[in-house]
Parts: C-alpha cells; sequence; structure tokens
C-alpha cells in the first residue's frame, strides 16, 4: 500500500518526465531500426512500447528505461542478413529472452557489481558527449547518419567527426534556427524559469521546445516559404489507414527455424550483449539516482529477457536498458518506474492514433532535446572533480571516454575496465610491501595481501642489502602471502649468514606454518639498543 501510495504521490513528477522521455525515445526507435536494417521501422517502435511498459512493470529499478538499443545495431543488421527471414530472426529475439530470464535465475546479474565507479562516470560522460556530437549533424538539418548512432566509424565511410564537419557543408537554415532556439528554450527554462516555479515546473521544457520547433516549420510551410523543412529532416511515424492496417504492422516469429544453428547463435550473441549493456546502464543509472536506491540486477535479467521475450514474438527489435533515455528520465526529475511506463503507454497511443501530428515534428527540435541531455552528462565540472582525486581514479575516467568515442559503449567500457583493474594491482602493488632504512637497519613489512606480482620488488629489497647490515621481516599484518614469497624469504634467511646479515622475523600463521615457529623465534633483543625514533615506531607498530 504504502508502493502505491509513493507512485501516486510521485505522478506530478513521473508525469512530466514521462513525456521527455517518448519525444527523445520516439526518433531514436524509429533510427535504430533504421540503422539496424529492420524491414519496417515499425519494429523499432514496437521494441520501445514493449521496453516501457513490459520491462518498466517488471524491473525493479525505478528510473531505467528500456527500448531497442544503438549498441546492438551491428550484430541485429548481421542477423537480419544472415537469416533467411526476419521472421527467423524474430525467433532469436524470442529464445534471447528466454536465455536471459534463465541468466536471471543464474544469479549472473552480480557482474555489474564489478565495474569501477570511475569507468562508470566515464561511460556517463562519453554518452553525453556522443550525444552532443552525434546529434549537431541533425540539428543543423543533416540527417544522413541515422538516429541513434554511436559509433565511431559509421556505414557511409565517416566518422563521428568528420560527419561534423561534412555537415557543416549542408546547413537548413530554419532547421538551425529551430536547433539554436530549442537549445536556448532549456537553458532559459533551467537556469530562469524553474526558479519562479508555479507552472514552469509542471510544463516540462523538451515539450515546450516540440510545440516551438513544429509550430515555426509550420508556419514557414503555410507562408508557402522555401525556407520550410523538407519532410526528409522530420519525424516519420509509419501511418495505417485502417486498423487491420495498424496490426498488419505487428509480425510474428516462425517457430518452425528452431533447428537452424544460427538461430541458436544469434539468440546467444543478444543474450550476453544486452545483458551486459543493461547491467552497464543499470549500474549507471543508479549512480544518477538522486536517492541513490539499488536495483536489483538479477530481476533486471529477468525482466529483460521477458521484455526481449514479448518484443520478439510481436514482430520487435530487440530491447536492453539504454542510457540515453534512462538519463533523460533522471534529468527531468522522474522519481519512480511509473515514468518508464507512461512513455511506452505513450509511444503505443501516439503511433496509433496521432502519427500525423508526430511526423510534424523537425528533427533539428529533438536534436536539441537530446543535445542539452548529453551537457548535463559531461558537464565540465565533472572533468574537473575527477582530476582533483588523482591520477588513479582521473585516467580511467578519461581513457573510458576515450575508448567509447572512438570505438562504441561495449569495447569502451571493456578498455577503461582493463586500464581500472590495472590500477587497482598497481595501487594494491605500492601499499602491499613497505620498506624501511635507518642507517644500517632495514625494515621489511608486508601489508594486506602479498602476491607473486610483488616478487620482483621485495627480491631487489634483499639482494641489495649491504653485507653487516640488520634485518627485520615484519609479516604480522599480511592477512595472505604467496607461496613464491614465502620461498624468497626462506632463501635469503638461509643466505643472510654469509653475507654477516642478523635477519629477525615477525611472522603471521601462515610463515609460522611454513618454516616452523622455533626457526622463527630470532633475538630482536638487539633491535632495542638502537635509539632510534622512526625505526622504533615502525618495529612497534
Amino acid at each position: 500500500m504504502n508502493s502505491f501510495r509513493n507512485y501516486v504521490h510521485s505522478l506530478k513528477n513521473d508525469i512530466p518526465a514521462s513525456i521527455v522521455v517518448f519525444l527523445v525515445a520516439l526518433p531514436l526507435c524509429l533510427g535504430i531500426a533504421l540503422g539496424s536494417q529492420a524491414p519496417s521501422l515499425f519494429s523499432g517502435l514496437i521494441a520501445g512500447i514493449v521496453g516501457g511498459v513490459v520491462i518498466g512493470v517488471a524491473s525493479g529499478s525505478q528510473l531505467s528505461v528500456s527500448g531497442p538499443a544503438a549498441g546492438l545495431t551491428t550484430i541485429v543488421a548481421a542477423a537480419i542478413m544472415k537469416l533467411p527471414t526476419y521472421e527467423a530472426f524474430l525467433l532469436a529475439v524470442v529464445i534471447c529472452g528466454v536465455f536471459q530470464i534463465v541468466l536471471g535465475y543464474l544469479k549472473a546479474g552480480i557482474i555489474g557489481n564489478y565495474i569501477p565507479v570511475s569507468v562508470i562516470k566515464g561511460m556517463l560522460a562519453a554518452i553525453g558527449l556522443i550525444l552532443i556530437l552525434k546529434q549537431f549533424p541533425h540539428l543543423v538539418g543533416y540527417d544522413k547518419d541515422y538516429e541513434g548512432d554511436e559509433a565511431f566509424f559509421q556505414v557511409d565511410d565517416n566518422n563521428t567527426f568528420s560527419e561534423i564537419f561534412k555537415a557543416l557543408n549542408y546547413l537548413t537554415p530554419l532547421a538551425v534556427l529551430i536547433g539554436v532556439v530549442s537549445l536556448l528554450i532549456q537553458i532559459i527554462w533551467d537556469k530562469i524559469a524553474l526558479k519562479q516555479g508555479g507552472i514552469f515546473k509542471i510544463i516540462p521544457a523538451p515539450l515546450l521546445v516540440v510545440f516551438v520547433g513544429a509550430g515555426i516549420n509550420y508556419y514557414f510551410e503555410k507562408q508557402g516559404s522555401s525556407f520550410a523543412i523538407d519532410p526528409e529532416h522530420m519525424v516519420n511515424i509509419p501511418i495505417a489507414k485502417s486498423t487491420e492496417e495498424f496490426f498488419s504492422f505487428f509480425t510474428f516469429p516462425d517457430f518452425n527455424m528452431w533447428k537452424n544453428f544460427d538461430v541458436w547463435i544469434t539468440a546467444g550473441t543478444l543474450a550476453v550483449v544486452a545483458s551486459l549493456e543493461s547491467l552497464l546502464s543499470l549500474e549507471a543509472i543508479d549512480k544518477l539516482d538522486p536517492y541513490k536506491r539499488i536495483s536489483p540486477t538479477n530481476r533486471e535479467l529477468k525482466a529483460q529477457g521477458l521484455g526481449n521475450l514479448v518484443s520478439g514474438l510481436i514482430g520487435g527489435l530487440p530491447v536492453t536498458s539504454v542510457i540515453v533515455r534512462s538519463s533523460a528520465n533522471v534529468s527531468s526529475g522522474a522519481k519512480t518506474k511509473v515514468s518508464a511506463i507512461v512513455h511506452g503507454v505513450l509511444l503505443l497511443l501516439s503511433v496509433a492514433f496521432i502519427p500525423n501530428i508526430l511526423n510534424l515534428i523537425p528533427k533539428s527540435a529533438l536534436a536539441g532535446i537530446l543535445i542539452y541531455t548529453g551537457y548535463k552528462l559531461a558537464k565540465p565540472t565533472l572533468f574537473v572533480t575527477y582530476f582533483k582525486k588523482g591520477w588513479n581514479q582521473f585516467l580511467p575516467f578519461v581513457l573510458t571516454i576515450a575508448a567509447i568515442l572512438l570505438t562504441d559503449l561495449l569495447k569502451g567500457v571493456v578498455f577503461g575496465l582493463a586500464v581500472g583493474f590495472f590500477f587497482v594491482l598497481r595501487s594494491n602493488f605500492k601499499t602491499a610491501i613497505l620498506f624501511v632504512k635507518d642507517e644500517n637497519n632495514y625494515l621489511i613489512r608486508l601489508r594486506k595481501d602479498v602476491s607473486f606480482l610483488n616478487k620482483p620488488i621485495i627480491k631487489e629489497y634483499l639482494s641489495n642489502l649491504p653485507d653487516n647490515s640488520k634485518l627485520l621481516i615484519d609479516a604480522s599484518k599480511a592477512e595472505f602471502i604467496d607461496k613464491d614469497i614465502v620461498e624468497v624469504i626462506e632463501d635469503f634467511m638461509i643466505e643472510a649468514p654469509t653475507k654477516d646479515i642478523s635477519v629477525a622475523l615477525k611472522p603471521n600463521s601462515q610463515l609460522q606454518d611454513s618454516f616452523g615457529l622455533p626457526l622463527l623465534e630470532v633475538e630482536t633483543g638487539g633491535y632495542a639498543k638502537l635509539d632510534k625514533k622512526t625505526w622504533n615506531q615502525q618495529v612497534n607498530n
């Protein structure tokens, strides 16, 4: 009952947010269907509807929004070309859903917990920069690249940066005007209007952007002006002339293709990639959640599986949790999953009843919305914050951004993880061993876990000890010592008398078991006569 009250109480935030997400999702659903080379753009809308309604209800996340994902376009396009029919591909989507449900029950969602925060933040900032860079051509009326493309290298032989320079040669004046006005409206709305309260908090700025953008173009069309935007630069939703034609947009899988090996390979590939993208997105959105709620990852895998199963059954593309829509949801002030569900309902109602009206929306207006969303994800202050945290945090952050910008989301994150784990290992490597010198007296303290990776530095310390020196090896605080390290210490203790080096060892239980306690009960009284404050502090700690 309390949950129901929370949902009702949050409607004043969730309904406006759902409208924003709907406006963002609409062109992306169509664009990703186009980029996936699906036989009908309606397949992208089906995936968006299922992602909103089905996954929205089943998911445990309050702010994540699902739908067709840019990260799957290459896989989907290749599968559609390879499989005999689109219906065979739909069967692969259904099987993918079943695989994901099984992964959920196997508790595979724990994978998301091993992603460093610096990599997650880098991923969000990279998505923000991608939105700004990729949407700029659409903002100025150059729409050769499909909406939602996130890859660096594009199918038209351009890349993210060359596409921008090329777009400058094909400016559409009215699109530029609408795009600039769209950005100004959102900036003024956030900086001035929202502070006034009242109706300004109820009406989402992106909705005003759409109305103004459509109104400007409609005015020029009615004037018969040559500046009016061509239909190719407008939203283009398939229009059904009758109820029968509307339902004909839905396609069903061919279950007779279950013996086709390629169907199963496609299903497995989709399940792995879609699950990873969903877990990454979920982890990222939890970081953006102002209430710091933690979404259940295994339940999310089951919800995503159910979504793909339903989407495949009725002709839709595969779905994942999507960062772009989810971040737009967060930045628009959503509080609960009602926003995601309502956005799915709005997609269904709009394509069924008002496609003609939606086709009046200029793409440049929607590009303005996405660019402003991207700015919120990649604010300059975020880079300053991570720079102040030190290189161990800053480098994984910026290298993740660079890798995602120059490849794609999954490859970039994998590279970011590798960098992040390198710094984790480096940090552990540096802090596992303490070396202190006081004249001719030396201390080597083993701390935390000492692995075989620390073997070279220990051997270096021991081999460089001068003759007639005194050494204390303090292993009392080490929780784990690799057998290779034990062997190095054992060899040195045998060699030390030949160099007149006195060795004392404060063992942990592991070393006691390895050498035998009597061997290690070396007289340490000789160190007590050292009247050195620093030395005594180190030995006694």
